[in-house]
């Protein structure tokens, strides 16, 4: 019996058993579907954060007061600092480190919004430069953001997050060139931001611009929340990094602190966590594939027996150790193979049906993943297919036609 007989005639015993051959498969259908929804979700997911982080910038490093040990995470601001961040330093930074591209003072902080009779409370605002629309990629979708030329910048002018203009100017008026309150003090909106959504967790849409000389008007402090720096490629940002150092390290009396995170090691953090609690789940679920192996053990020896008499006429015809070995294995491989197929499909089905309902949960279906689960199904059935199939091959030809 060749190999292709030998898989239609495991074909045709599905066929004459459906239910027990279902059940027989059921375990590795759950093992493969499990890895592969599982699996799905989580490269959804690291693709979502590397993807909410390139969408916040790229080659960005981001300074913050206070020295603080960092492996990707954000630090905590102004831990342990001795000494403030301040516009001086984002100007040093802009004159006296060449690898940087763009630099961005920022202070951040939340006070009361009013206009007329609408009152927002609790709105976050961010006082900083022009530079911050390219280095975060905020961008303006109806007038200015804010004046990049010099004198201007202290202008008690704003720039509205979507989710703000809307609320506090409903309807089809239009906000520009309109006043409202920030903290108690009056400021001209000359733009609003294009609609972003949330990112990290952080609604964009709900901030407001401000220039940062206005920002350190409103809140009183001269102290900012950090710096934001832009390096001019991917390969200059260990250079830029190394140039930041040196140049706030002068300007504070020798002293480091400050923390420098580069953006690249958070992604990379992040992936990393999510990769171990992906893994972590499929190497739980695959666990049913071991069980769904036991499954196809078992009724390959129910087989055995089945077909003791077959197996002594063949052997008596002239069919060899390895012949008969060959026709249990193979039998064994296309159960475990159309069981991992059903699972793939039931997985993929699955994790395509997740995301319909749930469209934030983000799903990524990628070729290596359903490899990997048919090949550990495909190594199921023929790890413990063996023992039947050689049980099979072992069997004494005359016993075998003596066997009611």
């Amino acid at each position: 019996m060749g190999t292709l007989d030998g898989i239609l005639d495991a074909l045709e015993n599905v066929r004459a058993n459906p239910l027990r051959s279902f059940l027989t498969m059921l375990g590795v259908i759950i093992g493969v579907f499990s890895v592969v929804t599982l699996v799905s979700i989580g490269e959804g997911a690291k693709k979502y954060v590397t993807d909410q982080f390139a969408g916040m910038g790229t080659n960005v490093l981001i300074i913050t007061p206070g020295a603080s040990q960092t492996s990707g995470h954000m630090p905590i601001t102004g831990l342990g600092a001795t000494h403030r961040l301040t516009i001086a330093d984002a100007d040093a930074l802009k004159s006296r480190c060449p690898a940087t591209h763009l630099v961005s003072p920022v202070i951040l902080a939340a006070t009361s919004l009013k206009r007329d009779n609408r009152v927002r409370s609790r709105t976050t605002i961010i006082g900083t430069t022009h530079e911050i629309q390219e280095i975060r990629n905020f961008y303006v979708e109806v007038g200015q953001f804010l004046p990049k030329e010099a004198g201007l910048g202290e202008k008690r002018v704003c720039v509205l997050g979507r989710s703000v203009a809307d609320d506090l100017f409903p309807g089809q008026e239009s906000p520009l060139g309109q006043w409202i309150k920030i903290g108690g003090a009056p400021y001209r909106v000359i733009g609003i931001m294009e609609r972003k959504g949330y990112s990290l967790g952080f609604d964009i849409d709900s901030i407001v611009f401000v220039p940062v000389k206005a920002g350190e008007e409103l809140f009183n402090t001269d102290s900012l929340f950090e710096i934001l720096v832009q390096t001019l490629s991917p390969s200059q940002i260990d250079a830029a990094k190394e140039q930041v150092r040196e140049t706030l390290q002068r300007r504070h009396n020798g002293y480091e602190d400050f923390t420098i995170t580069d953006q690249r090691v958070m992604v990379e953090a992040f992936e990393g966590i999510l990769n171990v609690l992906t893994y972590s789940l499929a190497g739980i679920a695959a666990i049913s594939l071991l069980v769904g192996g036991i499954g196809i053990m078992n009724i390959m020896l129910v087989a055995v027996g089945e077909k003791t008499r077959e197996v002594g006429i063949r052997k008596a015809v002239g069919a060899t150790r390895a012949a008969i070995l060959g026709q249990f294995l193979v039998e064994s491989l296309t159960l475990s193979i159309l069981g991992g197929l059903l699972g793939t499909l039931t997985g993929v089905g699955l994790a395509l049906l997740v995301h319909a309902f749930v469209p934030a949960l983000p799903v990524l279906i990628r070729p290596w993943t359903i490899a990997v689960s048919l090949g550990f199904a495909l190594a199921v059935g023929l790890f413990f297919g063996v023992y039947p199939a050689k049980k099979a091959a072992d069997l004494d030809p005359i016993e075998a036609l003596r066997y009611e």
